[in-house]
């Protein structure tokens, strides 16, 4: 006891450790051995000591390999960077909002959307929209590089291709739509079908590849028991009026064949839509003669329907007989002169399976002579193999203007 009090004024002992349970102590300069005996407490305690120490060299610390991994395996790892929690935190919600409104818009675009007011007539899927107290359908068409021909020009069958979308469009867009080719829900009902039975067309001029032309089109009454349709295109650029058309129409019973007055109920139903105007152009009242195989200049025979030339209602669409009539147009006039004015009178309507034949008539030219006429006027008639007329047509032409190139109707020599 003395000695070991006196041992302690030199050396102070510290208090046991946890490690060593209390069987050891520990000094600054290293352990103590009690009676000669080494305490394994005390022993693994300064072998861990000794194994947490750092080392030394020449005085200085050295930190191994194995504590800086064990370090860094302490520190917390940071999260991944993306781009989203980088983002503020408004980011996010405006990205939530946007998706939002847009797929609200994309369910209001498909919605069968119809105007309730004259001044809400429009067009929600761009396609057109109603002007002049909604009495008037106005539609903007880019001419297409597959919709010109030799003469850089758009044919006349694609701007009667155009007008004829017009006049569905509009009625489309008046909410009157049935499931037939322009017809009313009304006329659905009762089976009636609008047909085409005079149309009159002036041309002053074609447009060219990549001009846009916007087209007015609206209806009136036409005696009785028919209904006017009237045209207007012109160049989007420079309000110029290229071409006018003015068109009768009445109904046709769909399943018996036969006209039909326009019952009362359809009336109701068209009847706010139609214009108090006069016809775009005067009507042409010159009779259109009847012609046959001794009053006809040139005759082409054997003209039949494709599949893709029947319309929903399943007979030719009204465009197809004017390229059936051109058939017959003599080789000289179409490379030297363009079409200026047609008049047709459709007297009959041409199944998928009718032969057709189309002859033409030139007046007031030299026939042998026709590249250096001037203006020219021919008589038509697209008629079934049996002599039933099915169309009576007479055409306007004019020289056709000189092009870019100084010359006309001749494309350039590809250089060398």
């Amino acid at each position: 006891m003395v000695a070991t009090a006196a041992t302690s004024s030199i050396f102070p002992v510290t208090s046991p450790t946890p490690d060593s349970g209390g069987a050891g102590n520990k000094h600054g300069v290293g352990h103590v051995n009690l009676g000669g005996l080494k305490s394994k407490s005390a022993s693994s305690g300064c072998l861990k000591a000794k194994a947490q120490a750092p080392s030394k060299i020449n005085g200085s610390t050295v930190v191994t390999s194995v504590e800086s991994l064990k370090h860094e395996d302490d520190l917390p790892s940071p999260p991944p960077r993306t781009f989203i929690n980088q983002l503020p935190d408004w980011s996010m919600l405006l990205a939530a909002i946007t998706t939002i409104f847009l797929a609200a818009e994309k369910q209001w675009m498909m919605l069968d959307w119809k105007p309730r007011r004259p001044d809400m007539l429009i067009d929600p899927f761009g396609i057109g929209k109603i002007v002049q107290d909604g009495l008037v359908f106005r539609e903007n068409f880019s001419i297409r590089s597959y919709e010109i021909g030799a003469d850089r020009t758009a044919s006349i069958e694609t701007v009667m291709n155009h007008l004829q979308e017009t006049a569905l469009n509009h009625v489309k867009s008046a909410g009157l739509l049935g499931d037939g080719f322009g017809s009313t829900p009304e006329m659905c009902k009762k089976n009636l079908i609008w047909v085409v039975t005079r149309m009159q067309v002036v041309v002053d001029r074609y447009p060219t590849w990549g001009d846009v032309v916007q087209v007015d089109t609206w209806v009136s009454a036409s005696g009785k028991n028919g209904m006017r349709r009237d045209w207007v295109l012109r160049d989007c650029n420079t309000g110029e009026t290229l071409t006018r058309a003015s068109s009768v129409w009445v109904m046709m019973n769909k399943l018996t064949r036969r006209l039909s007055k326009i019952p009362e109920e359809v009336r109701e139903e068209i009847g706010s839509y139609f214009v108090d105007s006069d016809p775009i152009l005067e009507e042409d009242s010159r009779k259109l003669p009847k012609l046959d195989d001794n009053t006809a200049d040139y005759i082409r025979t054997g003209l039949s329907p494709r599949w893709s030339d029947l319309d929903i209602n399943q007979h030719v669409n009204n465009v197809k007989y004017i390229g059936w009539i051109l058939e017959s147009a003599p080789q000289p006039i179409l490379e030297s002169h363009e079409l200026s004015a047609m008049t047709l009178e459709y007297r009959r309507e041409c199944g998928r399976d009718s032969v057709l034949d189309s002859l033409t008539a030139v007046s007031g030219a030299d026939i042998g002579n026709l590249a250096h006429s001037g203006h020219v006027e021919c008589k038509h008639l697209l008629r079934l193999e049996n002599g039933a007329e099915i169309v009576r047509g007479r055409t306007e032409w004019r020289p056709k203007p000189v092009n870019n190139f100084g010359i006309v109707n001749q494309v350039p020599a590809e250089s060398t």
